[in-house]
């Protein structure tokens, strides 16, 4: 008996397939269709052009899984978050990580604390500097005073994402200028900006320049006896964007979060330390009243009554549940080793930097598992042509100037995630030390001074 033979198309092997011999169409559909194995490898091959993620010391995201959490994740792709009605066992499952990170944070006994997951840090942050200006508004209003003038008090040290909030919400920034060898803010700084417009000042737990903290508590005090001499009611908001998955674990006795009772709310990334691939993140308010009913909607036409207060509809439930593993895999005592072996990492890795005897350090990783540092000397060369050195080798450490009036220091900087093991670190040491023995031996023409534009995060 003669088999009908199959279409050439499944016959081809990839590579000698008709489809792989023409351009690929690249800002138009093509008219026809080809087999799934080939759009797969034609992809796959382009994207073998970017960086290799586990060699990014820019991103302070996730890159690396366990391939259990891998496995939940992949199966939960297709869930929509936000259809609670058909999925909710993955809202109660947002429910339960929301009341892990509460009490993570510490927020009251007595309180009524409410949170949401959210597509990354930048989705929270605009939800809590929403409720601030609300807050503010509904009680200028209650006063029987205008509230078209709301400001906010944060350093320039703060990610991009809060100067797009003031910008798309109409508040004005002050921000709070940064000083060479100072890259933190300070209690005399913000109470000397703030008044009765202020809806509020965010502090930073781990600032993406350097990895610093700002003095919270300090901060805290500071404007909680200026609002009673004052008669305001200013709050705090803290953006723990990269240290609220690491503080509770290495720094148990710091106090930023809602133990201070004029923190009103906190955002972190749980696709930083949280240790879940991007992008997933986390904002609390330490009370209910403290996140205004006319922000939450109600909607129905999923199927059943469904508030809602973020600012994206349909998304994957998959990084929720990413989260939810992580908590349930590794409990408190497993976060708090890896963030120590992370800070560890980074201290030694930062420690034999200095030691090369070409570099400064600005932090040390000890706050969180990250570190900035310059180069002493830059007259023959500069922290842009390390990087470029660097990046010949896969490594990739971003090199960029500090915020305004501190943009005359240029440094590079260091992100210790999980998946950087102490090997790693030795592999990089050796890379820097022979980019620097390079550079020295046979320097540019003239250092360059501008890496390009570098959004940090």
């Amino acid at each position: 008996m003669v088999k009908k033979l199959k279409p050439d198309a499944e016959l081809a092997p990839t590579y000698g397939s008709r489809a792989m011999s023409r351009p690929v169409p690249k800002y138009a559909l093509p008219q026809s269709e080809m087999p799934p194995r080939t759009a797969y490898q034609l992809i796959h091959d382009e994207l073998m052009l970017d960086g290799n993620a586990r060699l990014n010391l820019a991103s302070f995201v996730t890159t690396w899984m366990e391939p259990e959490a891998e496995r939940l994740m992949a199966e939960t792709f297709d869930k929509n978050m936000i259809d609670r009605d058909e999925y909710p066992q993955t809202a109660e499952i947002e429910t339960r990580c929301v009341n892990m990170i509460a009490r993570l944070f510490n927020a009251p006994e007595d309180a009524d604390p409410v949170g949401v997951s959210a597509i990354g840090s930048s989705e929270a942050v605009m939800l809590a500097g929403m409720a601030l200006k609300w807050r503010w508004r509904a009680r200028r209003e209650a006063a029987g005073r205008p509230a078209d003038r709301p400001n906010l008090i944060l350093g320039s040290n703060v990610q991009v994402v809060w100067e797009k909030f003031c910008r798309y919400w109409e508040v004005e920034p002050r921000y709070i200028p940064m000083r060479e060898g100072r890259y933190v803010i300070t209690p005399e700084e913000v109470t000397s900006r703030v008044d009765e417009n202020t809806i509020g000042v965010v502090a930073i737990l781990g600032t993406t320049f350097t990895g610093e903290f700002d003095p919270i508590q300090a901060i805290h005090d500071t404007v909680l006896a200026y609002n009673a001499a004052h008669g305001l009611a200013v709050p705090l908001h803290i953006d723990a964007a990269s240290g609220g998955f690491v503080a509770p674990f290495i720094h148990p006795e710091l106090r930023w979060d809602f133990r201070l009772p004029n923190v009103v709310s906190i955002n972190a990334s749980g696709h930083k330390y949280g240790l879940v691939y991007p992008g997933v993140g986390w904002v609390l308010w330490r009370d209910r009243e403290h996140l205004p009913d006319d922000l939450v909607f109600h909607v129905n036409y999923l199927g059943g009554d469904m508030p809602t207060f973020t600012l994206n509809f349909s998304r994957p439930g998959n990084q929720v549940i990413g989260q939810y593993y992580n908590f349930l895999r590794l409990g408190h005592a497993g976060y708090t080793r890896i963030m120590h072996t992370l800070q560890e990492t980074a201290t030694g890795l930062a420690e034999r930097i200095e030691k090369l005897g070409h570099f400064e350090l600005l932090s040390r990783g000890d706050t969180i598992p990250v570190f900035a540092f310059r180069l002493k000397d830059t007259s023959r060369y500069s922290v842009y042509d390390v990087s470029e050195r660097l990046r010949v080798r896969g490594w990739q450490v971003p090199a960029y100037t500090m915020p305004p009036e501190a943009e005359s220091v240029a440094v590079l900087r260091i992100v210790v995630r999980e998946g950087f093991s102490r090997d790693m670190a030795d592999l990089l040491l050796d890379d820097l030390r022979k980019a620097v023995h390079e550079l020295e031996t046979s320097p540019p023409e003239s250092p360059r001074r501008s890496g390009g534009q570098f959004h940090h995060g």
